[in-house]
C-alpha cells in the first residue's frame, strides 16, 4: 500500500482551504481560497522587492517562471488569422538564467522608458538588459557577477531614475458645450537624471547601503555607494524601502526589523552636471555622480492604530485588535500630483504602508480580531525653516545662507480593509489620478490619489481623469498573487497559482444597461479611451492595450466616434494642401494612422476595411518618403556613406515599391476615367455614380496627406537618380555599384516617368484647390473634408468637382505619355493593396520585407531558424508583417539610418517587433503565425538577386 504522500496530495488543500477536512480549524468562511497567500504575505513581510511580473512601457511583459530561475516574456499581439488581440506565446530569456547561475529570482523592474530591465536574485545580485530590435530579444548591459552574493546585499528597494525627457501630458477631459476638450501641456521632470540621458537606478540593501548604478557614455556600468545613517545595529537591518523623485532630489523611506520608519533626502550631484557630446568625449570628462544623504524623520507605526492622533489620550485608547499581530507587507512613496497644466505646481508626496495580519491564527492571538489589512499614510509637507534672530548679530556671518525647507510627516487617517492587499500600483506617472489596490481574491479597487476616495462609477459626467472615474472596471477573475498593469492601465496580467500569466482587461457597458441607454456614460467612456490614448502617445508608450479594449468591446458602429476623438485630441490637422512639407515633423500623425489601421485589421490574409486600407497605405508612403529624406540628410552629414551597400539595398527595394505604387494608382485612375466617361456631362448622375464607387487609389490621390508623401518620394527618386551621376563608381565596391545600377535602371525603365507622375499630382493639387475655392472653403474649413476623406474613406461633397476635373482635364493631359498596355499588364499583387484573388494568393505564399520592400527567402522549417540564426526574422505584433533584417549582418551606416527612422524597434505601422523563434515555424515551411516564404513577383525577381534575403 503506497504512502499517502506518494499520491502528491497538496498540503494547502488539506489545511488551508474552505472545503478541507474538519481538523479543528476556524470556520471555513474565515479562510481565504487563494492558494499560496500565506507564503506570499510572509515574503512581502520579509522583503520589499518581490515583483515577479512587470509590464514594460514598450509592451513587453516579463515574469519569473514557476521554478524561479528563468525570466520569460510575452506581449499583446493581434491574431494573424482573425485580428483578435491576446497574449503571445512564452519566450524564455536564456541570458538571464545564465547570468544568475540558477539562483532564485525575486524581482523585476523596467526602466521608465521601458527599454531596460533589471533582474534581482535572492542574493541581491542585479543584472540589467535592454530591448534592442524586438520585445523578446534582449542585450545584456550589466552582469550579475559584478555583485557579491550574501544576505546583507538583498535588495529591499529599487527605483529607476527618470530620463528627464520632455513629454506631452494630459490633465483631464472636460465637457464644454457638449464637446470634450482635452488639456495637453508640456511636462519636463525636474527629477535627478543622468546628464547624458543614460540609464541609472538606485537600490537599497538590507544592510542599509544605498547604491547609484549608472551607465557611462561607452555603455559600461559603474556605481556609487553610500551608507544610511542609523542609530543602532537593528536599524540597519531593513525589510522595505520606497523612493520617489521630487524636484532636484529623491525622498527615501525605509522600514527596519525593529519596526522603525525613517525618512531621508537623497541628493545626487553630477560632475559635470551637463553633457556636451561634441566637447566631452574623453572618459575623464564623463559625468560622475556623488551622493549626499540627509536623515529627516523617524516614526514607529506599530503603535499608532488609532484613527485620530490629536491627543495622547486617544493614542493610548485600546483598539479592538492587537497591534503586534500586524506586519508591514507593502511600502510605497506616492508622488505629488500635477495640479495645473499651466505650471509645474504639484501636491506634496506621501508615504503609504500596508500592514497585514497573519493568515492563520497564532497561539498568542488566537482570535485575531480586526481587518485583514490596514493602510497607513503620512503626508510629507514642506515647511520653511528660519534661524533665530540672534544669528543675524554674528559678525562672521556676512551673507544670508539659503536654508532648505524642512519636511514634516503628517499622519493621515488610517483605512481598514477586510481583504488582503497584494499589490499597490499608480495608474499614471505624470498626473497620477488613481491608485489601484489588488486584493488576494482577484478584485481590483481604484482610489483617487489625493483623498483615497474609492472610485465606484461615473460621479461627474462632465469631467474625466482616468478609466476608473469614467466607469471602467476589472471584472472579478481568478485570483493571483502577482499582477502587472499595462502601460495605459486598462489591462493587466496576473500570475496564477501555477505562475502562468492570465490576461485581464477593463470592461464598460458604454451606456447600455438593462435595455436602456445613457448617452452621458457612453460619451465619458469614449473620452476616457481618448484621454488614455493621448497620454500614451505623448509619453511614447505602447497603446496595444487600448486597441485590445476598443476592438473587444466597442461596436463597429462606434469605433469611428473614438477614432475621430483621437484625431481631435491630438490636434491632427489633416489638411496639407497649403504647407505639405510640415507633414514630416508632425509627431502624432503615425500614432493616429496606426490606430486607424489596427481598427480595420481582420487578419493578415483577409481584406481590411476601407478606412484601414487608407491609413495602411499612407503609413507605407510615409515610410518610403522618410527613408529617402533621411538618406539625403544622412549623406550631407556623412558623405562617405552615400554609397553604403546596406543603405542602397533599402533604397533599391523602396524605389521598386514606389514605382509600382505609382503605376497601381494611375492604372486604377485611368480605368475610372473610362468608366465615368458616360456621365461626365451629367453632374447628378456623376455624383450618384461616385457615391457607389469604392476606390483606394482615388482616395489616396485626393487626400492631401498621401499626396504630400508621394511628392516627397518623387523628389527622392529624382535625387537618387541625379546622385548616381556624381558617384565615382570605380571607388565603390561591386555590391554598391550593382545597387546603384539597379536603382537607376528601375527608374529609367518604368512605364511611368517620375516627372509625369509629378505632373499628375500637380493636376490633382490644382483640381482640389479649385474645388475648395469654388465652394468658399478657406484654410479654416478645409481640415473637416480632409478628415472625412482620410478617416472615414469617403469623398466629401466639396471634392466631387475635383474628381470631375481629374477625369476631364488631368487624365487626358497625361494619357498620351503613358504606356497603357504595360501598366495594365503589370502585377501589383506584391503591394498587398488590392482585394483581388491574385493579391490574396500572393500574400498567402510570400512574405515581403516591410522595411526593405523585397521578397524574403522561404523558411523551410524549424531547422532554418535553429541551425542558421541568419534566417531569423521579426514580425510586427499589430499588422503581422515581416522584417528580415534581424538575421542578416547590416552595415553601421544602415543601422544608424534605421535608428533615425525608429525602424529598429517599430514597424512602419507603429507596432512593436517580436523575433520569430524556431517553434513558430512548422516543418512544412508554413509559419504558425501565417507566413510562408517564396520567390518575388513579376518584375521583382532581380530585387531578390541584388538585395538578397533578410
Amino acid at each position: 500500500m503506497p504512502l499517502i504522500m506518494d499520491e502528491g496530495i497538496n498540503v494547502d488543500d488539506l489545511f488551508g482551504e474552505a472545503h478541507s477536512l474538519d481538523l479543528g480549524l476556524p470556520p471555513a468562511a474565515s479562510l481565504p481560497a487563494t492558494k499560496g497567500l500565506a507564503q506570499c504575505l510572509d515574503e512581502m513581510r520579509l522583503l520589499g522587492c518581490r515583483q515577479r511580473i512587470a509590464w514594460s512601457r514598450l509592451g513587453a511583459i516579463a515574469y519569473i517562471s514557476a521554478d524561479g530561475v528563468r525570466v520569460c516574456v510575452r506581449n499583446l499581439q493581434s491574431g494573424l488569422s482573425d485580428g483578435k488581440w491576446g497574449l503571445s506565446d512564452e519566450c524564455s530569456l536564456a541570458p538571464v538564467t545564465e547570468a544568475h547561475n540558477g539562483n532564485q529570482l525575486v524581482h523585476l523592474s523596467w526602466s521608465d522608458a521601458g527599454s531596460d530591465l533589471a533582474v534581482v536574485d535572492c542574493m541581491g545580485r542585479i543584472s540589467i538588459y535592454s530591448i534592442f530590435m524586438a520585445l523578446n530579444n534582449i542585450t545584456g548591459l550589466r552582469q550579475a557577477s559584478y555583485d557579491s552574493g550574501d544576505d546583507s546585499n538583498q535588495i529591499v528597494g529599487l527605483m529607476w531614475l527618470n530620463p528627464g525627457r520632455q513629454v506631452q501630458a494630459y490633465q483631464q477631459a472636460a465637457k464644454l458645450n457638449n464637446r470634450w476638450a482635452y488639456s495637453p501641456f508640456r511636462w519636463r521632470p525636474t527629477h535627478p537624471s543622468h546628464p547624458a540621458g543614460k540609464s541609472s537606478l538606485i537600490t537599497v540593501t538590507r544592510a542599509g547601503q544605498i547604491r547609484l548604478m549608472y551607465q557611462n557614455i561607452n555603455g559600461k556600468w559603474a556605481e556609487v555607494p553610500a551608507e544610511l545613517k542609523n542609530t543602532g545595529y537593528s536599524d540597519r537591518l531593513l525589510t522595505h524601502a520606497a523612493m520617489v523623485a521630487t524636484q532636484g532630489t529623491i525622498l527615501l523611506a525605509t522600514y527596519s526589523v525593529c519596526q522603525k520608519l525613517c525618512l531621508y533626502r537623497v541628493e545626487i550631484a553630477w560632475t559635470p552636471n551637463k553633457w556636451d557630446p561634441t566637447v566631452m568625449r574623453s572618459p575623464n570628462k564623463w559625468p560622475v555622480p556623488a551622493l549626499r544623504l540627509l536623515h529627516y524623520k523617524i516614526d514607529m507605526p506599530s503603535s499608532i492604530w488609532s484613527i485620530n492622533h490629536d491627543s495622547e489620550a486617544q493614542m493610548a485608547q485600546s483598539v479592538p485588535f492587537p497591534n503586534s499581530v500586524y506586519s508591514l507587507t507593502r511600502l510605497e512613496m506616492i508622488p505629488g500630483q500635477v495640479d495645473s497644466p499651466t505650471g509645474p505646481t504639484t501636491t506634496s508626496p506621501w508615504i503609504l504602508g500596508v500592514f497585514s495580519k497573519p493568515l492563520h491564527a497564532s497561539s498568542e492571538f488566537p482570535l485575531q480580531q480586526g481587518p485583514a489589512s490596514v493602510i497607513v499614510r503620512w503626508q510629507l509637507d514642506s515647511t520653511q525653516q528660519s534661524l533665530h534672530p540672534k544669528f543675524d548679530e554674528v559678525v562672521s556671518r556676512k551673507t544670508h545662507t539659503q536654508i532648505k525647507p524642512k519636511i514634516e510627516m503628517r499622519r493621515l487617517e488610517d483605512i481598514h480593509l477586510n481583504k488582503y492587499i497584494v499589490s499597490v500600483d499608480l495608474m499614471e506617472h505624470v498626473t497620477a489620478p488613481a491608485l489601484a489596490l489588488t486584493h488576494s481574491d482577484g478584485s481590483i479597487a481604484f482610489y483617487e490619489t489625493k483623498t483615497m476616495t474609492l472610485f465606484n462609477g461615473l460621479d461627474d459626467a462632465s469631467t474625466v481623469n482616468c478609466f476608473a472615474q469614467a466607469g471602467f472596471q476589472f471584472p472579478i477573475d481568478a485570483p493571483g498573487l502577482s499582477i502587472a498593469f499595462s502601460p495605459n492601465s486598462c489591462a493587466a496580467v496576473v500570475l496564477d497559482s501555477g505562475s502562468q500569466p492570465r490576461l485581464r482587461w477593463m470592461e464598460h457597458n458604454f451606456g447600455s444597461s438593462g435595455g436602456l441607454y445613457d448617452e452621458g456614460k457612453f460619451s465619458a467612456a469614449i473620452a476616457a479611451l481618448t484621454l488614455a490614448f493621448s497620454r500614451g502617445s505623448g509619453s511614447d508608450s505602447n497603446t496595444d492595450d487600448i486597441m485590445m479594449v476598443v476592438l473587444g468591446q466597442l461596436s463597429l458602429e462606434n469605433q469611428p466616434t473614438f477614432l475621430g476623438e483621437v484625431y481631435r485630441a491630438l490636434s491632427i490637422n489633416c489638411n496639407f494642401t497649403v504647407e505639405p512639407d510640415k507633414i514630416m515633423t508632425h509627431t502624432y500623425i503615425p500614432r493616429a494612422l496606426s490606430l486607424q489601421t489596427s481598427l480595420g485589421f481582420r487578419g493578415r490574409n483577409r481584406p481590411r476595411t476601407m478606412p484601414s486600407a487608407m491609413s495602411w497605405t499612407v503609413l507605407q508612403l510615409r515610410h518610403s518618403s522618410l527613408l529617402f529624406a533621411t538618406y539625403f540628410q544622412h549623406c550631407n552629414n556623412f558623405p562617405a556613406e552615400q554609397s553604403d551597400s546596406g543603405i542602397l539595398h533599402a533604397l533599391l527595394g523602396n524605389t521598386r515599391w514606389a514605382l509600382s505604387m505609382s503605376q497601381f494608382i494611375l492604372n486604377e485612375i485611368l480605368d475610372l476615367a473610362d468608366d465615368f466617361e458616360s456621365v461626365l456631362h451629367d453632374s447628378e448622375a456623376f455624383s450618384q455614380k461616385l457615391k457607389t464607387t469604392t476606390s483606394l487609389p482615388l482616395l489616396i490621390s485626393l487626400s492631401s496627406m498621401s499626396r504630400a508623401f508621394m511628392r516627397i518620394i518623387c523628389r527622392g527618386l529624382r535625387g537618387v537618380r541625379n546622385g548616381f551621376e556624381n558617384v565615382n563608381t570605380a571607388a565603390i565596391d561591386a555590391e554598391s555599384r550593382s545597387c546603384w545600377v539597379e536603382i537607376c535602371r528601375a527608374i529609367e525603365t518604368s512605364p511611368i516617368r517620375v516627372d509625369l507622375y509629378e505632373k499628375f499630382l500637380a493636376g490633382v493639387d490644382s483640381a482640389v484647390k479649385h474645388a475648395y475655392q469654388g465652394s468658399g472653403f478657406g484654410d479654416a474649413e478645409r481640415p473637416s473634408p480632409e478628415k472625412e476623406l482620410l478617416v472615414n474613406a469617403r469623398i466629401p461633397p466639396v471634392l466631387v468637382p475635383a474628381v470631375e476635373t481629374l477625369f476631364t482635364q488631368t487624365v487626358p493631359s497625361i494619357r498620351s505619355e503613358i504606356n497603357r498596355k504595360e501598366i495594365v499588364m503589370g502585377d501589383y499583387s506584391w503591394l498587398g493593396l488590392d482585394n483581388d484573388p491574385g493579391t490574396a494568393t500572393y500574400r498567402k505564399r510570400h512574405d515581403i520585407d516591410i522595411l526593405m520592400k523585397v521578397p524574403l527567402r522561404p523558411v523551410t522549417g524549424r531547422q532554418d531558424l535553429a541551425v542558421a540564426p541568419m534566417a531569423r526574422r521579426r514580425r510586427c505584433v499589430r499588422c503581422g508583417e515581416i522584417s528580415g533584417d534581424a538575421g542578416r549582418p547590416r552595415t553601421n551606416a544602415w543601422t544608424k539610418m534605421m535608428l533615425r527612422l525608429h525602424a529598429l524597434k517599430m514597424c512602419p505601422c507603429g507596432g512593436a517587433w517580436v523575433m520569430e523563434t524556431p517553434d513558430s515555424v512548422s516543418p512544412e515551411g508554413v509559419s504558425s503565425s501565417g507566413g510562408l516564404g517564396g520567390s518575388g513577383p513579376v518584375n521583382v525577381s532581380k530585387a531578390v538577386e541584388v538585395a538578397g534575403s533578410g
